[in-house]
């Protein structure tokens, strides 16, 4: 018998991503305001037909956003959706800032939360952090922090200027003084849509391959890595993090950018019906992609 963390599903999808030497996708499935009330549900339903094609472990991930839009009941839907897929998939609540929407997400069937502390001082972040690692082993769920500070901003997210790069030397103390299971470095990587100069200029990869490789020498492979702030990246940039210990890698707007194409150009000609059917399968030829890019492919 297996006991916590590593009884928990996200523990054990990350960490055999660790052990292979691959990266696994976080697959964003944020309502859009914009958007189809379908929407959230086409990205369940793609990430899991994309995962089960190519045997692909992978983590769907809701915003804070979607628990007072939708509620805990939709949690559970997706929960109950991704357990029952041929391939391990998990479930993941991504920047929970507010210490309110942390004890909420504890009650709802989430495997894991990102406890996002990073607005708070050093030591607000810690407390934060350790506090819902602590209650969040009572209920069988990992924890994900971020150290340091990202620019920008995603749906439903407020948007961030400044940003504050992870300190290597207090990475090992962070993670000892919290617990927490995974860790998401800031190294110039920004939240949305990357300002003027892309990710070429915001990451500087010198600099990214030396602040990794201090941090990983700090934790070792006990705590991977969760790379943030990917759109637009280059497979070769990707592929770089990767090798430099990002075991966990989001993606958002990237994978759905041919999906959302798709419903603006056709939602006034085609049934909703059609329109679902034909918009699942484009956003999950999409996530499938990426998990070749990712190395995740083949590997479940």
């Amino acid at each position: 018998m297996s006991f916590f963390p590593e009884s928990n599903r996200t523990w054990q999808i990350i960490h055999d991503a660790a052990k292979r030497n691959y990266a696994v996708g976080g697959y964003c499935v944020q309502v859009l305001k914009s958007a189809s009330s379908c929407y959230n549900t086409d990205g369940v339903l793609a990430v899991i037909r994309a995962a089960e094609r190519c045997r692909s472990s992978a983590l769907i991930q809701v915003f804070p956003w979607t628990l007072h839009f939708h509620g805990p009941p939709f949690i559970q839907y997706i929960a109950s959706a991704a357990h029952s897929a041929s391939v391990p998939i998990s479930v993941h609540l991504d920047h929970c800032l507010k210490p309110e929407d942390a004890k909420l997400a504890l009650e709802c069937a989430f495997d894991s939360i990102m406890v996002d502390g990073s607005m708070f001082d050093e030591e607000g972040n810690i407390e934060y952090v350790k506090n819902i690692v602590e209650k969040g082993r009572d209920k069988g769920i990992t924890i994900e922090a971020e150290l340091g500070r990202m620019e920008g901003g995603e749906d439903g997210l407020p948007n961030i200027e400044g940003s504050l790069l992870t300190d290597p030397h207090l990475a090992k103390e962070f993670v000892e003084k919290t617990g927490v299971h995974f860790l998401a470095p800031s190294f110039g990587n920004v939240h949305g849509p990357y300002p003027s100069g892309g990710a070429e200029k915001w990451w500087q990869l010198d600099r990214l391959v030396l602040q990794l490789e201090a941090i990983y020498k700090s934790l070792g492979s006990h705590t991977p890595l969760v790379l943030h702030g990917t759109h637009p990246c280059s497979e070769e940039m990707l592929r770089v993090g990767i090798e430099n210990g990002m075991r966990k890698v989001n993606q958002n707007r990237t994978v759905r950018k041919k999906y959302m194409e798709f419903l603006a150009g056709e939602s006034k000609s085609l049934e909703l019906t059609q329109l679902q059917e034909r918009g699942v399968q484009i956003y999950s030829e999409e996530i499938e992609a990426m998990m070749v890019v990712l190395g995740s492919a083949g590997k479940a």
